[in-house]
C-alpha cells in the first residue's frame, strides 16, 4: 500500500480508467504532508503575529519585493543547488552529478515521505516558496533585519551574475 493509499484510504485519484499514477511512484501522501506542513506553518505564523499585534503592510514598496525576490532565489538555490548545503539533502537524494560553479545535481531517493522530501530538495522552483514563505514571514515580523538578510543575499545573487559574466566573457575572449 503507498503513502497516497493510506491518506485516502486506497481511492487513488483517477482520469477516467487511468489512475493518477499507475506504478505508484508518485508520493501523493508525502505531498500532501509537506503542503500540510506549509499550510500549518503559515496558520501558526499569522496566528502568532495577529496575538502579538503585528500589522501587515499597507503595502510593500518595489526595492523590497526586488530584494525579497533576489533572496528567494538565492535560497531555493543554496538549498537544492550548492555543493556545501549537500548535508542537508543528503538523508533524501543521492548524487547525480557535479556540475559548473560549486553546484551539484541530486535527484531525489526512496518512497514515501522520504521521496516528497526530496522532490523538494532538488526542485528550485518547489523550494522557492518554501523560502519565499519564511522570508515574507520575517518581513512582516522584523522588516529592517529582513531587509539586511535579503539585501546580504541579494549582494551574493548579483555576485553570482558577475562571476558567470566574468567567465563567459574570459572563455570568449580567448577565441
Amino acid at each position: 500500500m503507498t503513502d497516497s493509499d493510506r491518506l485516502t484510504g486506497g481511492d487513488r485519484p483517477t482520469d477516467g480508467d487511468r489512475p493518477y499514477d499507475e506504478h505508484g511512484r508518485v508520493p501523493l501522501g508525502g505531498y500532501a504532508l509537506l503542503a500540510g506542513t506549509f499550510v500549518s506553518g503559515v496558520t501558526l505564523f499569522a496566528l502568532a503575529a495577529r496575538r502579538r499585534g503585528v500589522r501587515l503592510p499597507d503595502r510593500v514598496p518595489p526595492l523590497d519585493l526586488a530584494l525579497l525576490g533576489a533572496a528567494t532565489f538565492k535560497v531555493s538555490r543554496l538549498l537544492t543547488k550548492d555543493k556545501i548545503t549537500s548535508f542537508v539533502r543528503a538523508p533524501f537524494t543521492r548524487r547525480e552529478r557535479d556540475d559548473k560553479a560549486g553546484q551539484v545535481t541530486d535527484q531525489p531517493r526512496g518512497t514515501g515521505l522520504q521521496l516528497a522530501i526530496g522532490d523538494l530538495l532538488t526542485c528550485p522552483f518547489c523550494a522557492s516558496a518554501w523560502a519565499a514563505g519564511t522570508l515574507v514571514a520575517g518581513y512582516t515580523a522584523a522588516p529592517r533585519a529582513t531587509r539586511l538578510v535579503c539585501a546580504g543575499l541579494g549582494a551574493i545573487t548579483m555576485a553570482d551574475f558577475l562571476q558567470y559574466a566574468y567567465t563567459w566573457t574570459e572563455q570568449h575572449a580567448e577565441k
